[in-house]
């Protein structure tokens, strides 16, 4: 397997391992946790290396771990004291946690492998020198292995609590009524998150684990209103930006890293404009016809109005302008309109109701 294919394929890993907690973020909206979290367990990493002084050692999970559920419990007791709201509250916690991760390494780690630029933007490039030995025999980066056994622990929990997340992400009073613990799934899947975070900090580094639990889930969720088709979306935009990520930084000799973010990001405003339902562009198109169907339904109404009254002039498109208050285009686009669904009929300026135009008349007067 070329280093090239290896960078690729621990990307994937480490974006399917992240999307599939940050669509509960999503959906719970605390989105702002997975950032509080990737930022906070800097800490943990640090302070537990000073004490095992070894890079490798798996104690430094186990701190950056342990900070992350802190993380979330101290945020949770500012947000309960009703201090605080809770973008407040996250926004008070990580900063004082990373702050003091990043004062231990630049006052006290400086001739060591770990520091700011690493701890923020990471560099999977360099995941493929640090190999996976096992038996003498060479099995892969680390990275890879590591995070697919993180991937491994996000499915095998999905698919055991599925029902529970689902109940207890929609309706936490039902979930309580028949038996599960709101409280309990909430912590379970914030020590999920610190897990991932922490498994995802070294390959690819802070930044890029909040955008990848949090982009792609946004993404999918601008795109289906289905949990389930939302995870398999998650996924596949978070591995599709994964790759054109990594195709894009070495078009241009760029950071890994930063480029599988602006992919992440690129996805979602494509997202945001072209969305079927909730896209802005489409949106906007829709609140256009909106408006012209209606206006064409109070042309149909004035013309039943006045269909049997013999006055000429107030069934012509001059009168639309004067009686509706329309400029003389918006009412020719109306008239328009109205005859391209087979409302009306027009000769020159005059216009004569169908008998489908007299129907929508009669219900938009009932409605």
């Amino acid at each position: 397997m070329t280093p090239q294919l290896e960078i690729i394929i621990t990307a994937c890993i480490v974006s399917t391992a992240c999307v599939i907690p940050g669509v509960f973020l999503i959906l719970r909206r605390v989105a702002l946790m997975s950032d509080a979290i990737s930022h906070a367990i800097l800490m943990g990493i640090v302070i537990m290396f000073f004490i095992v002084k070894d890079l490798h050692s798996p104690l430094l999970m186990i701190g950056a771990v342990a900070t992350g559920i802190l993380t979330v419990l101290l945020t949770e007791w500012i947000i309960q004291s009703k201090r605080l709201k809770e973008d407040a509250a996250i926004g008070l916690v990580f900063p004082v946690f990373f702050s003091i991760g990043v004062i231990l390494i630049s006052r006290y780690a400086g001739n060591i492998h770990l520091d700011q630029d690493a701890v923020l933007l990471g560099e999977i490039a360099f995941a493929p020198f640090n190999r996976f030995l096992f038996l003498g025999r060479d099995l892969g980066p680390v990275a890879m292995w590591s995070m697919g056994a993180i991937l491994v622990m996000n499915l095998g929990l999905l698919l055991l609590f599925y029902k529970e997340l689902k109940l207890a992400t929609f309706d936490k009073a039902l979930a309580a009524t028949v038996g599960f613990s709101p409280v309990l799934l909430y912590y379970g899947l914030m020590t999920t998150v610190s897990i991932t975070a922490v498994g995802a900090f070294d390959a690819v580094g802070s930044i890029l684990v909040v955008a990848l639990m949090i982009t792609p889930p946004s993404t999918a969720y601008l795109l289906t209103d289905r949990l389930s088709r939302m995870i398999v979306l998650s996924v596949l935009i978070g591995i599709a930006s994964a790759v054109s990520g990594y195709v894009m930084a070495s078009l241009l000799d760029a950071s890994i890293a930063g480029s599988i973010a602006t992919m992440t990001g690129a996805a979602f405003l494509i997202a945001l404009f072209f969305s079927p339902k909730q896209g802005l562009l489409t949106t906007y198109l829709r609140s256009k016809h909106q408006k012209t169907d209606f206006a064409s339904k109070m042309l149909l109404v004035q013309l039943m109005v006045h269909e049997d009254q013999q006055e000429d002039f107030e069934t012509t498109v001059t009168h639309m302008v004067h009686h509706m208050d329309w400029s003389i285009k918006f009412s020719k686009k109306i008239a328009r309109y109205s005859v391209e669904k087979g409302y009306i009929t027009r000769n020159q300026d005059q216009l004569f109701l169908t008998p489908l135009g007299r129907e929508v008349a009669r219900a938009a007067i009932v409605h």
